[in-house]
């Protein structure tokens, strides 16, 4: 992630520099009332002989307070604007990791993680990266401005008996964040919980009601909510204590000028106006030193938030190119040899020693209960996972010397899952793509049986269907789905479990569509009906990840395991 935060940093680095020169103008700017003010009340001895000379410096205070709003709305707005980017080419990068890891590492991820690194985590890097620019120069720049200005206008005694009890509050502060810093994590952690929690609640709404258990949804969510509650309440007071430090140490700071400025008015070492910059030189600090908690705390949580996103960009991610794969594919016969798999999480084998071959334009069906291996093995003719041991080929050629994206353009692949996206009907049968024209589509929708339904929509195929499709019945959902088969000309195509949710007569019209569309194409039916697959030219039984029968319906309708 370090190199990608440089980077973003190099795209808008000429941004940064204008920034910064602004601030240091602006800093320069600010310092300048006090001296004059000073100047005014030295001339105020005599008002009578000096009062053109007053009305002058009054005439300098309104340019000054000009120059600084024109020294400090640009540097606001590209600040602005700046942290804005930045922030935008994260969320890009962050995604673009996501989308591009490995299955292996993507099950480890929750969603309520996810969403937090899109959110909170982000947003705290980009509000760091923004206060570092805005304050951090801003605090270098007045310090280094000022006291230079203390010391050559004033006195230099002065000024460091002065700065003694801003330097030792730094140190307090200094002692503080790691305090801060604990709370945060703590703080961080019930947030992940909470969000991981809301997500999961969400996504099992219908449950929970079909068994009544709002009241100990509420119940846990109010728990840990309290929890959140109260790490955020121990971060408020750290940071409160950070904020005392300061203000006690300011309060030191102007006691200890009052007592020593006062003894070298006396003695003549410095004017009444000295006295009244010098006071004035101590307020421009108040600001850039009452930032510094804010910041280290802001650092902190930076700090925190960046390393969660660090770990994300460390996983590994699939070799593969999202550009100009729309030409490219693979068919021929499709041949397992001796393959063995088994999650890394896990110790029983998922598949073992299995071994298939399925001729180009052919169709093969698998059936078994669930956890048999059915989904692994089409997970591995996927590249979803890695294989361990064994060989699958795909027109001759290995499996791992094949792109992904070729494989994957190759492969049209209905899963189990039925996912719909909260978008039309039309786009989730296209999944966003617009390289196909609208008789394609309605086509695909008649060949799964679904587009005279369409049509009595109001909006046909435009029809806004809502979250996960829960705006259609269960068959419906499934023939959306069955849609996206008949659209893509992809030379192998797998139904997982794709007809469970249809009646006898939808699902006999739709069987009777895929075959013709997979006459000249590679074909693999999984489904734990025989009904599904008894076309097939070859069917395999799997159980506990081996193969225990194979042939054709004829044969295996015999078997007694088999019809149960």
């Amino acid at each position: 992630m370090q190199k990608i935060i440089k980077q973003i940093v190099k795209k808008y680095s000429n941004f940064i520099l204008i920034i910064a020169i602004f601030i240091i103008i602006n800093m320069y700017v600010i310092t300048l009332p006090a001296k004059i003010i000073g100047n005014i009340v030295d001339l105020m001895v005599d008002m009578n002989a000096n009062q053109q000379e007053i009305i002058m410096y009054i005439f300098y205070l309104l340019g000054v307070a000009i120059a600084y709003l024109l020294t400090r709305l640009p540097w606001r707005a590209l600040a602005t604007y700046t942290s804005r980017c930045f922030e935008r080419e994260l969320k890009n990068k962050i995604f673009s990791q996501f989308i591009k890891l490995k299955m292996t590492d993507l099950q480890n991820i929750k969603n309520g993680e996810l969403m937090s690194y899109f959110t909170k985590d982000v947003t705290e890097v980009r509000a760091f990266f923004f206060r570092s620019i805005s304050y951090g120069i801003r605090v270098v720049a007045i310090f280094i401005i000022n006291i230079y200005i203390m010391i050559s206008n004033v006195n230099l005694k002065l000024t460091l008996i002065t700065l003694c009890p801003i330097i030792i509050t730094t140190f307090v502060v200094i002692k503080l964040k790691a305090y801060v810093e604990k709370s945060f994590k703590k703080s961080q952690k019930y947030f992940t919980e909470l969000s991981e929690y809301v997500q999961e609640s969400t996504d099992s709404i219908r449950t929970i009601k079909a068994y009544f258990g709002e009241y100990h949804q509420l119940k846990e969510f109010m728990h840990k909510n309290n929890l959140l509650k109260k790490s955020n309440n121990t971060v408020d007071i750290h940071s409160t204590l950070l904020s005392t430090s300061i203000n006690l140490g300011f309060g030191i700071c102007y006691a200890v000028t009052l007592l020593f400025g006062s003894k070298l008015v006396l003695s003549g070492e410095i004017s009444i106006g000295d006295f009244t910059a010098f006071n004035g030189y101590i307020g421009l600090f108040y600001g850039p030193v009452s930032w510094l908690p804010s910041l280290i705390s802001r650092y902190k949580r930076a700090q925190i938030s960046y390393q969660r996103v660090d770990t994300l960009f460390q996983l590994e991610r699939e070799k593969i190119n999202l550009k100009n794969i729309e030409q490219e594919s693979v068919s021929g016969d499709i041949e397992i040899k001796n393959l063995t798999y088994n999650y890394p999480a896990n110790i029983e084998v998922a598949l073992k020693n299995i071994n298939i071959t399925i001729p180009k334009g052919k169709t093969l069906g698998i059936i078994g209960t669930i956890g048999s291996g059915k989904t692994t093995l089409m997970n591995l003719l996927m590249k979803l996972y890695t294989i361990q041991n064994g060989h699958i080929t795909i027109g001759g050629k290995d499996i791992n010397e094949i792109p992904t994206e070729v494989i994957r353009n190759s492969i049209c692949y209905i899963t189990q899952e039925r996912f719909l996206f909260s978008t039309t009907i039309k786009e989730n049968i296209t999944l966003f793509k617009e390289n196909y024209e609208e008789k394609d589509i309605m086509d695909s929708t008649k060949n799964s049986m679904l587009k005279d339904e369409i049509q009595e929509m109001k909006n046909g195929m435009n029809t806004m269907i809502g979250e996960r499709g829960i705006d259609l019945s269960g068959g419906q959902k499934q023939r959306v789905i069955l849609s996206r088969a008949f659209l893509q000309k992809s030379n192998i195509v797998i139904l997982d479990d794709a007809f469970c949710a249809l009646d006898n007569k939808t699902q006999e019209g739709v069987l009777e569509n895929v075959r013709q569309l997979t006459q000249n194409k590679t074909c693999i039916i999984i489904s734990n009906r025989i009904s599904d697959i008894k076309e097939a030219d070859e069917i395999i039984v799997l159980e506990e990840g081996e193969i225990i029968q194979r042939g054709v319906h004829e044969n295996l309708i015999t078997i007694p395991r088999i019809i149960s």
